[in-house]
């Protein structure tokens, strides 16, 4: 009998498992009265750092490199802010016997947000697929998602009492100008950030765990969590496995309809299948105000969880399937952009 071998790593990201600790932090010991606020403000700061960082680091120039190939990002596009969309307003649309008003609405919440960045290239990668139109898709799908997401989910969710102007200035200062910003000071900086990979990749995650505990530390004070049952959650879990199904099979069937290559089919599904985490944790804490706004978040993690262990396992046999091409022969794909990251469990 071969012995049990045990792999030699989790498909669980270690970012995942901070959140999980930074839930259960709020959980234990949620911060009241004066310290909640200083939280919420330390939240709020760490926001506009965060968007801040991605205007210093996206270059414009890998936006524009990639309208070449528009239908495939069009595709991407499509998937992301149409069928996601669609799908989200068809959970929401279930009876509250199954789903709670709350999480369906986090549900729809989660379908509004761009794709992964980081993620989907490595997936990408792993399954040789087109990487140099997964980093252009990617980066298209956050930088319209900064405008896009808060839009719809004005109009579909009526965040704020309602989508008006004021909520659109509230956006404008706490995402967009931090952005602009950053997007301004990049020759300055962007060699200073580039070089400082793992600091900024601190303050990328530090912010987004502040974010965390200050809004499930709201969600317990204000006590939501009560109303949370494992039926519900199990519910959640079968709701999202089947969300997840579907945008995964309409890619994968309608990137080959399409006519697409199988590199470029790759970058479809892994792209078109995601939802950011590192993007939608902000923009949450910006549209969603008081202790309801930890359960709202709450889709949007077990999701991205689960989406990194289902396209872990889909890139590594597609891999397997894919011979390796000649070191002579140019692939289809591209070169792997610098920075790639070397780990498929890549939090964005």
């Amino acid at each position: 009998m071969s012995r049990l071998r045990m792999p030699r790593r989790l498909p669980v990201d270690p970012f995942v498992l901070a959140l999980l600790g930074t839930v259960a932090l709020a959980a234990l010991l949620p911060a009241r009265g004066a310290a909640a606020d200083l939280v919420g403000q330390a939240a709020g700061w760490a926001v506009g750092l965060l968007f801040f960082l991605y205007g210093a680091r996206m270059s414009p120039r890998e936006a524009a490199d990639g309208v070449r190939h528009w239908r495939l990002h069009l595709t991407v596009l499509l998937c992301t802010f149409g069928l996601f969309p669609l799908l989200g307003l068809a959970v929401r649309a279930l009876p509250s016997a199954l789903l709670s008003p709350e999480l369906a609405t986090g549900v729809l919440f989660l379908c509004l947000l761009p794709s992964t960045v980081q993620s989907a290239i490595a997936f990408t990668s792993i399954a040789r697929g087109n990487v140099a139109a997964a980093v252009c898709s990617g980066t298209f799908s956050n930088l319209l998602g900064i405008l896009i997401t808060p839009l719809l989910a004005g109009l579909l969710i009526g965040v704020s009492g309602g989508f008006s102007a004021g909520s659109l200035a509230d956006i404008a200062l706490k995402l967009l100008a931090p952005f602009a910003v950053g997007q301004l000071l990049r020759r300055r900086i962007g060699g200073w950030i580039t070089r400082h990979r793992r600091v900024t990749g601190l303050v990328d995650r530090g912010s987004i765990l502040l974010v965390v505990y200050s809004a499930f530390g709201e969600g317990v004070v204000g006590g939501v969590w009560h109303r949370l049952t494992l039926p519900r959650l199990g519910m959640l879990l079968v709701v999202e496995a089947v969300l997840l199904a579907v945008v995964l099979t309409v890619t994968a069937l309608g990137s080959r309809r399409l006519g697409f290559a199988r590199e470029d089919r790759v970058a479809i599904v892994f792209c078109g299948s995601k939802k950011s985490l590192a993007s939608g944790l902000p923009i949450a804490s910006v549209l969603f105000a008081g202790p309801a706004a930890g359960l709202m978040v709450l889709p949007l993690m077990l999701f991205h969880q689960m989406q990194l262990m289902v396209c872990a396992v889909l890139a590594r046999r597609w891999a397997a399937r894919t011979p390796v091409p000649s070191p002579d022969v140019p692939s289809p794909a591209g070169p792997a952009p610098a920075g790639l990251p070397a780990r498929e469990g890549v939090v964005a």
